[in-house]
């Protein structure tokens, strides 16, 4: 008698985790589920937010395969995730080594200084570089002119290759500390008594760090590189200020997310804006899957 009361008792308590659930789903529901059917079922229209819906069928998928915008928009995303990723990446594996290997003061405060770019938000971080890389009255040229460095003022953002180089570089430094404190809280999780077993046969800090630390951060490493794809790929914030949105000089830095967000909200284009977020989740999948299943096949 007593047991069948305790496992009713359990059943009935049970229950009430659905009601703690129940929020959650109603706010994914109303806020994701919902906004992600909305915006495939519109894939399939034509409209410009006023009139009425017109089917379309495929077409703006068709449209999509030989958009030349799109691919333009898909290299340069590419382009500047990759000049920010990997130096980023680097970066962060010789900063996460140092401060495992080598115990110094002042540590702490080096990684608090390293991660605070990454608290302030990118718009913000964007207008203060549009700001210092002014090239009439910005910080760097005056500095560069000051050293003799330069014998004229550079016109940053109004030149190609220094546009995307500055994206770029605004990219890898607002995010280099987050990845190394990721880095570092995998290098922590590495058993010390591996590196001791290396250092008594005789294993320097180099052959540690190719043969011992780089091996087991395979995941750690699968997590930072699949997650830069999946950020990276959705840069939207500084291309947009620096540029007023328009992606110039040439489209150099127009990026997937800007072409997206022009299509649908510039052009009043809601179907193929749709059209193209779907296609960036293509993408996006498709990177993520092949990097994800290469680093651990290499780390097997």
């Amino acid at each position: 008698m007593s047991r069948n009361t305790s496992k009713n008792r359990s059943i009935s308590y049970a229950r009430y985790g659905l009601f703690f659930v129940l929020p959650y789903v109603i706010v994914f529901a109303l806020f994701q589920l919902y906004p992600i059917l909305y915006t495939f079922v519109l894939t399939f229209f034509r409209w410009d937010g006023l009139q009425d819906w017109v089917f379309i069928g495929f077409k703006n998928y068709r449209r999509l395969v030989t958009d030349d915008f799109f691919y333009t928009a898909l290299f340069n995303t590419l382009r500047i995730w990759l000049l920010a990723a990997i130096p980023q990446i680097s970066l962060a594996l010789v900063l996460s080594a140092l401060f495992s290997f080598k115990k110094f003061k002042g540590r702490g405060f080096f990684q608090a200084v390293f991660y605070l770019p990454n608290l302030i938000t990118a718009t913000s971080i964007a207008v203060l570089f549009s700001i210092l890389l002014d090239w009439q009255a910005g910080s760097v040229n005056q500095i560069l002119l000051s050293l003799h460095l330069i014998s004229e003022p550079i016109n940053w953002l109004k030149e190609p290759f220094w546009t995307v180089t500055a994206t770029s570089y605004i990219q890898w430094w607002q995010w280099f500390g987050y990845t190394t404190l990721i880095v570092m809280a995998g290098m922590k999780a590495i058993p010390e008594n591996l590196y001791e077993a290396a250092r008594i046969d005789g294993a320097g800090y180099v052959t540690m760090f190719f043969r011992i630390t780089i091996p087991l951060l395979k995941n750690t490493l699968t997590y930072v590189i699949v997650t830069s794809i999946i950020g990276g790929m959705q840069i939207f914030d500084v291309p947009n200020v620096l540029t007023g949105g328009l992606g110039e000089p040439n489209r150099s830095i127009l990026t997937m997310v800007m072409y997206l967000y022009n299509t649908s909200f510039r052009y009043t284009n809601y179907g193929y804006g749709s059209t193209i977020a779907y296609g960036l989740l293509m993408v996006i999948m498709l990177f993520s899957f092949t990097a994800y299943k290469n680093l651990q096949k290499r780390g097997s």
